[in-house]
């Protein structure tokens, strides 16, 4: 007798399931999860009376839910237990009746306890008749496209203790009933747009564990009621909610937290004391609550228990204790607040410490040479954005862990050391704006993973070395704008074939633009051949707290700084240079390029005549260069174009006709020999501006001479000419000529005496 049936992930099992499965009217489990079956449920499922476990998930049945729940009807909805349908690329409605033949037994199974239907496609509301499943105790509607508003009746749910409707469209308030599900333990509400209050009721719920709420529409007061007899709440994530926490000060809430988010809550502006009685907390994130003021000095010895602490984007000031045993927690966020004083020494076991935008100064050399001999497992490290000063330390060889190092926006000098060769899994550099000088170290090149260095607005010389082409291959940003770098563009940077951003803008290079720029491939396909920088070990342990990669760059003519779509943008910036030569054919190649300026050279030549190609370009800027000829009319095949200067080179004829091109201001065109719209010059029928800056007739450049100037002027010639030779070759006339001229000569005089 067959009571279990189990093919999970066999490999190549593919195909459809034979109605022969009808035939296994013993069976109590069938598990054909993990394959790659596909095609229609045969309806004989519904014959296995005792069944009771069905496990479908991770397969390819592409087929509408109620088509799914109308094989399974007939005597099995009489013991099922387990139905599991999740990753299914089910798509459609769930319908009212759950598409059973029998819907009035379906609505009392005692035992039907587990239906999994997440990660689908199912959309619509979620059906009023769910409600009636009083004996449910596990529903997972995670990862689909439902929305709607909840059926108020969830809350005859009495024996469910899993809820999960995660990550769908669901909107309205959310039912108050729910506070009558007396069994619930776990809840996951996150990623909806539920709107309104939180419900006071929600704090009978005596027996819920875990409680997410967060990145919904929920605004108002919550209070102590609302957490009245949530006496088993271990996690309490609710961030991302437009809520208001008004509790006593003396406050000693039910519950003994492990785990607490309330970012984007008002807490403030006193620092929330009540936290104190949390004494298993180890995951606290209370950042963007509007707190003020200087943190108890208590918390920092409380705060040793935590495994994560985010105070950030908040109003805090004063200085922080120097006490490396107080900060041994693995991940600390204390960005954008107003501390100030000397940077704190830190445990070595800290994982990512981000200082960032706050207002500490003075020297870092305490901060890096702390514990010399002792290895540092730190991933991340962002000081960025305070005043700190002084040189940056030899001491680098400790921290070989560090994967993002960020010390721009502050007041460093002298050199990049050495020893920061040693970090050998370095993914971001970003030393930008500071006051660092001399040449790069040659020891940078160890850092092989490197895929952003920011290097910009300092004092840096030399020439761009060569050895970034050949040693850091999987660069995808390199930013080394505003600095003094002089010689040519080294071609080995083509070799870079991950690169999308390029700055070398306001240096003194000089030479031409390398014809190899075609194989920034990257900018060229719209394929990503980099990994996400964004995808780092603590991201996935601890959520998404910490900011994005981001890059500060000039787009459009403006200083823009990019972040999460970082990843998206493509964009070449050699201006402010002092580059010649002609604007190489191969430029076009980079299909895939957002923006191109190359303004403020000495550029010569035509406009690339193939530069429509470029579809993707939003920006360009080829402005204070000596560019001639006409503007090629494949650019007004460029669409996506909101950004463009031409002006002040040396370009003639008339603009385009498009859209895109017409639809810029004057100024985008002035200081060239253009006429067309936008410019207020009109174009003669050969496409001339009609003013005296054209010169000469060169029918190749399309001009055309205006006769009438010509022929009054060759008539002046020709007479004057006619009488000149007339005097000088006829003596007798020449006799006549002066005698005539003396006589009007002695009249004029006798008038004037007179």
């Amino acid at each position: 007798m067959m009571l279990s049936l189990k093919l999970i992930g066999v490999q190549g099992l593919v195909g459809t399931i034979s109605s022969a499965i009808g035939n296994l009217t013993s069976a109590i489990s069938i598990d054909l999860s993990g394959n790659e079956l596909g095609g229609k449920l045969p309806r004989s499922l519904g014959n296995l009376c005792n069944l009771r476990e069905i496990r479908l998930s991770s397969n390819k049945w592409s087929q509408e839910i109620s088509e799914i729940l109308e094989s399974l009807s007939g005597c099995l909805s009489d013991r099922l237990e387990i139905l599991d349908l999740s990753n299914s690329q089910l798509h459609g409605h769930l319908p009212d009746d759950l598409g059973w033949n029998s819907p009035s037994k379906f609505w009392t199974i005692k035992k039907s306890s587990q239906p999994f239907f997440l990660q689908n496609s199912i959309s619509g509301p979620i059906p009023m008749s769910l409600g009636n499943l009083s004996s449910l105790r596990s529903l997972d509607l995670s990862n689909n496209q439902f929305n709607g508003t909840l059926p108020q009746n969830f809350g005859q749910l009495k024996n469910l203790d899993f809820l999960n409707l995660q990550d769908n469209s669901i909107s309205g308030p959310l039912p108050v009933s729910f506070g009558n599900l007396s069994s619930l333990t776990y809840l996951f509400l996150q990623y909806n747009q539920f709107s309104g209050t939180l419900p006071q009721n929600f704090g009978q719920l005596s027996k819920l564990v875990t409680l997410y709420i967060e990145s919904n529409m929920l605004e108002g007061v919550v209070t102590e009621v609302h957490f009245s007899n949530l006496t088993s709440l271990i996690e309490l994530y609710a961030l991302g909610n437009r809520l208001t926490l008004e509790v006593s000060y003396n406050w000693n809430p039910p519950f003994l937290l492990e785990s607490l988010s309330f970012q984007s809550w008002n807490l403030g502006p006193n620092f929330p004391t009540w936290l104190f009685s949390q004494r298993h907390l180890q995951y606290l994130d209370i950042s963007d609550t509007r707190i003020s003021g200087v943190v108890p000095p208590s918390f920092w010895n409380f705060s040793s228990q935590f495994k994560f602490l985010n105070l950030s984007h908040n109003l805090i000031y004063g200085e922080i204790p120097n006490n490396p045993v107080i900060f041994s927690t693995l991940v600390i966020d204390l960005s954008s607040n107003y501390f100030n004083g000397s940077l704190p020494c830190i445990s070595s076991s800290v994982i990512a410490l981000d200082l960032s935008n706050n207002s500490f100064s003075g020297s870092i050399s305490h901060f890096l040479c702390y514990k010399m001999n002792e290895p540092k497992k730190m991933e991340l490290l962002n000081l960025g954005k305070n005043l700190l000063s002084g040189k940056i330390h030899d001491c680098w060889t400790m921290w070989q862990n560090l994967k993002i190092l960020n010390l721009g926006n502050n007041n460093f000098t002298d050199n990049i050391p050495a020893s920061i060769g040693s970090l050998t899994l370095l993914k971001s550099l970003h030393l930008h704006n500071n006051k660092l000088s001399k040449k790069l170290p040659s020891s940078l090149k160890n850092c092989k993973e490197l895929v952003i260095i920011d290097l910009s607005e300092n004092e840096f010389v030399g020439s761009i070395p060569s050895w970034i082409g050949h040693r850091l291959l999987s660069l995808m940003t390199l930013n080394l704008r505003s600095n003094n770098f002089h010689g040519h563009i080294p071609e080995e940077l083509c070799a870079l074939t991950s690169l999308q951003i390029l700055d070398l803008s306001h240096n003194k290079l000089f030479g031409s633009i390398p014809r190899c720029v075609k194989n920034f491939s990257a900018m060229a396909t719209k394929s990503h051949s980099y990994l996400d920088m964004n995808d780092y070990p603590w991201t996935d342990a601890f959520g998404e707290s910490f900011p994005h990669e981001s890059a500060l760059l000039v787009i459009k003519g403006q200083f823009l700084e990019y972040s999460t779509i970082l990843e998206l943008v493509k964009s070449i910036d050699f201006s402010k240079n002092s580059l010649s030569g002609e604007i190489p054919e191969e430029v076009t190649n980079l299909r895939e390029l957002q923006s191109l300026n190359l303004s403020y050279n000495l550029l010569i030549g035509s406009i690339p005549v193939n530069i429509g190609i470029m579809g993707s370009l939003e920006c360009i800027d080829f402005s204070m260069n000596q560019l001639s000829g006409q503007i090629p009319s494949s650019m007004s095949s460029l669409t996506f174009l909101n950004h463009l200067n031409l002006s002040n080179n040396s370009l003639i004829g008339k603009i385009p006709l498009s859209t895109q091109l017409q639809s810029f201001e004057a100024s985008s065109f002035i200081g060239n020999k253009l006429c067309g719209p936008p410019l207020t010059d009109n174009c003669t029928i050969n496409s001339v501006k009609p003013n005296n800056e054209n010169i000469g007739s060169k029918g190749t450049l399309g001009l055309e001479v205006d006769w009438f100037y010509v022929s009054m002027a060759l008539g002046f010639v020709v007479g004057f000419l006619g009488v000149c030779c007339t005097l000088l070759l006829n003596k007798q006339w020449r006799i006549i000529y002066f005698r005539l001229l003396d006589h009007m000569g002695n009249r004029l005089r006798g008038v004037v005496l007179s």
